[in-house]
This record gives structure tokens, C-alpha cells and sequence, in this order.
């Protein structure tokens, strides 16, 4: 009565299916129902009801729990595994192979071919790699700069971001452009197999025009204007702007090399006005913190959009800035554990 008893608890609160069956198995047989009609109500062979039966009689409860064994035995060794993910890394042209990358099959032929493996599969292939932490990546570049003071300069940026001078305002400033009408690429939430459409075909009748932009790391707020050239008068002229809006505070502007910038008339008016203006090294325009607050209006206010007119582009790009100035926070731990922390001389090869 004790073990029927314990059958029946099995039968309520069992989440697993197969130790569930088993209990019903034994519990019908023990109500007398013979094996035939055991297996056809629950819809199994009847050797399989039998041997249920059998092993709960030799081995009592224990017989219930289900045996996992794990699946089929693995028939390549992780010495093996090891091997396709190095062989995966090589460029095949080091391999005397006339290709410059590796497709699974091409990689799958080549580990045959070479006596690796007898036979393998994609999908095994793939299986492996993912677990060696081997995945197919786009190839990065990266631009080496020929500066001289590379490091000081970087040191000066990274110190301005860390430590802003009590006696003034750090604020970056970049050129965000060309701005031109253009259906331009996007990603937009659709029914499935329907994606939005874009015209194909365009002309460029109006010109483009050029965003010239701040980044205040004190608020963390953006200001910028539009303006229809790219030359060190509108650039001035937007200094003017940030020299206005903050003009009680040393203003430290944190800038590329573009030609606009060095003007003399710009150094000259700068030098005059309180405006230190403190270049990146050549070729280091991630050093500049506004480079990354780019990327969202380029993508929320930009990306999917058909724009016909400037004044409707400009409007979208007031309406996401706006949006965005209203939620900004300060800026601070620029690149905090970023290898360029550690950098004592420049490397060419970081990439």
C-alpha cells in the first residue's frame, strides 16, 4: 500500500515525461491490466511495458528515473578540435590553396583532404568552431598615424577628458557631413517579408551641407548648426557661437587637424578670445569624444529616411538632438580599459 501509495504522488506531481509513464506502467499493472492493454492506452511496445515492469521489480523506485546518457559518444578528439580551429585561422594561400578565405565546405574538403578528419559535416564544422571561440569576422583596418608627438598629444586629450581644468570648459568639436538628399539605408520593424521601399534612382540637385557640432562634456549636450560650406569662416564663425554661449568660462577645444582649424585668422581669434584649441594627433580622430555621439544621429534621424528637401532633413535632425539634449548626462571615463592607457610609445599595429 506504501509503494501504491507513493505510484499515485509520482503520478500527480511528476514533471518529467518519462518518469511519469513509468509510474503509470507499474501502477496499471499492479491494478491487474495486462501488458497488451498497458501498451495500447499508452501508446507503446509492449517489450518496453514489460521491461518497466520488470526493473521496477528487481530494483524497486530507482527503476522510474529515466538514464540519460548524454547522446553518442564524441568521435573527434579535442586534440583534433584544436587543430581545425588553428587550420580555420590560416589565410588558405599560406596553405598553398587558391583562395583567400575558407568556406565550411572548402574548410570541410581541406580537413579530408589532409588526412585531419575521415569525414565531417558543416555542421559539425561550424559546432566546433563556435565552441573553440573561432567566428567569421569583417576585417578591420586601421589608419597608422606619422605624428611625432603622438603620445604627448594623446596624454594632453586623455588628461583634458580625465581632469577638466577648474578654470574652464572642455568641449569637442568635429564636423558631422556631408549632408546630402538621398534615400539612405535603414533598418524599419515590418511584416514579415515585406520591407520598406526606397527609390533607386536620385539626383543630388541641391547641394550638400555641412553640420559642424560640440560636444560639452560638462552636460553632456550637443550643439551644432548647419551650414552650406565647410571652411574655417563658418568654422569661426561656429567658435563665435560656443564662445557666446559659455563667455565667462576658458573655453579648451578639443579638435582634428582639418585646415579650417589651423587658420591663422582661427589661431589668431582663438589666442584673443580665451579659446585654447588643443589638436589630436594625425590620423587619431577616435581620440575625439564627439566621433561616437555621431553615430546616433546618423542612425535615428538619418538611416531609412527619403529627405527631399534640406529644411525637411534639417528638421529631423533638430527634432533627434533636441530628443537627445534632453536626456544627456556628463560626460566622464573616457576609454577607462582601453589598451592606450598603457601605451608608452606608438604603435603602428593595433588593429
Amino acid at each position: 500500500m506504501a509503494e501504491g501509495r507513493r505510484l499515485q504522488r509520482i503520478g500527480r506531481t511528476a514533471k518529467d515525461p518519462v518518469k511519469l509513464r513509468r509510474a503509470i506502467v507499474v501502477l496499471m499493472s499492479a491494478q491487474g491490466q495486462p501488458v497488451p492493454d498497458i501498451a495500447h492506452l499508452l501508446n507503446c511496445s509492449p517489450d518496453y511495458a514489460r521491461g518497466v515492469i520488470h526493473d521496477f521489480n528487481n530494483v524497486g523506485f530507482k527503476a522510474l528515473d529515466p538514464k540519460w546518457s548524454g547522446g553518442r559518444p564524441r568521435t573527434i578528439s579535442d586534440a583534433v578540435r584544436r587543430r581545425i580551429c588553428l587550420i580555420a585561422r590560416c589565410c588558405p594561400r599560406d596553405l598553398d590553396l587558391p583562395f583567400a578565405t575558407w568556406s565550411l565546405s572548402k574548410l570541410a574538403e581541406h580537413l579530408v583532404a589532409v588526412g585531419v578528419v575521415a569525414s565531417i559535416s558543416r555542421e559539425s564544422l561550424r559546432q566546433i568552431l563556435r565552441e573553440g571561440g573561432t567566428s567569421r569576422q569583417a576585417i578591420k583596418t586601421w589608419k597608422a598615424s606619422s605624428d611625432p608627438d603622438f603620445i604627448a598629444k594623446m596624454t594632453c586629450v586623455l588628461d583634458l577628458y580625465d581632469n577638466p581644468p577648474a578654470d574652464g570648459r572642455v568641449v569637442c568639436v568635429d564636423e558631422f557631413g556631408p549632408l546630402n538628399l538621398q534615400p539612405r539605408p535603414g533598418r524599419a520593424w515590418r511584416p514579415e517579408g515585406e520591407p520598406d521601399r526606397q527609390r533607386a534612382t536620385f539626383h543630388r540637385y541641391d547641394g550638400v551641407r555641412h553640420m559642424p557640432a560640440a560636444l560639452d562634456l560638462v552636460t553632456g549636450k550637443i550643439l551644432y548648426r548647419i551650414r552650406h560650406r565647410k571652411r574655417r569662416r563658418e568654422f569661426l564663425s561656429f567658435l563665435k557661437v560656443l564662445r557666446a554661449r559659455w563667455p565667462t568660462q576658458k573655453l579648451y577645444r578639443v579638435l582634428d587637424n582639418l585646415s579650417p582649424h589651423k587658420h591663422p585668422c582661427v589661431r589668431a581669434w582663438a589666442a584673443g578670445n580665451e579659446v585654447e584649441l588643443v589638436f589630436l594627433p594625425t590620423y587619431a580622430s577616435w581620440l575625439n569624444w564627439i566621433e561616437c555621439e555621431f553615430t546616433a544621429p546618423r542612425y535615428f534621424a538619418l538611416n531609412g529616411t527619403d529627405h527631399q528637401s534640406h529644411t525637411e532633413q534639417g528638421t529631423a535632425i533638430a527634432d533627434h538632438m533636441r530628443w537627445r539634449n534632453t536626456r544627456a548626462l556628463p560626460k566622464h571615463h573616457f576609454a577607462p580599459d582601453s589598451v592606450i592607457r598603457t601605451w608608452t610609445d606608438y604603435k603602428t599595429n593595433v588593429a
